[in-house]
């Protein structure tokens, strides 16, 4: 009586590798002539159509860098074009939804972002950066220079408060490192 092999591929953790299917792998070939790269870069052959030829990296590169979608139509059209797809979701504004967020890398609070709105300063910069902007802000509205002036009075204060978030923030990032 014989016995029947078992299965390796049971339970967890998998014992056999996850790429070792016997199976030949698929591989499109880039569609410029006489090229045998790999084929992974998708091109659209003419404008609104959806047949793609496909590059590899550098031809598709080459490919794009002479592409132009407004080639053959007069101004007029191209105009037209231009305005439909910027007021669409496609084309052009299929990217706006990144505008929500701003500039920085991240480490610093919506608060330190609005008080360096306030500031006039990138939501990069430097906490030296900060205290020059805000003793340049300050002065132009101090209550001494500018009396009985109630506007002043609340941007001086707008500015303080600006000034005093950021240096609390820059506090504890000394405190932690």
């Amino acid at each position: 009586m014989s016995r029947a092999r078992r299965s390796m591929d049971w339970g967890f953790p998998r014992w056999r590798g996850y790429g070792s299917s016997r199976e030949a792998t698929r591989i499109r070939i880039c569609d410029r002539h006489g090229c045998n790269e790999p084929g992974d870069c998708p091109a659209p052959k003419s404008p609104n159509s959806p047949d793609r030829w496909y590059f590899c990296q550098k031809h598709a590169a080459e490919y794009n860098a002479g592409w132009d979608y407004f080639a053959g139509l007069d101004a007029e059209e191209a105009a037209r074009r231009e305005a439909e797809e910027r007021s669409e979701a496609s084309g052009y504004r299929e990217s706006a939804h990144y505008g929500w967020t701003s500039s920085g890398d991240g480490t610093r609070s919506r608060d330190e972002l609005r008080a360096l709105e306030v500031l006039g300063l990138d939501p990069d910069a430097d906490f030296d950066a900060v205290r020059r902007a805000w003793r340049t802000k300050a002065k132009e509205v101090h209550p001494d220079v500018r009396p009985n002036d109630a506007e002043a009075a609340q941007a001086f204060q707008t500015y303080q408060l600006a000034y005093e978030v950021l240096r609390a923030a820059e506090d504890r990032r000394e405190w932690k490192g």
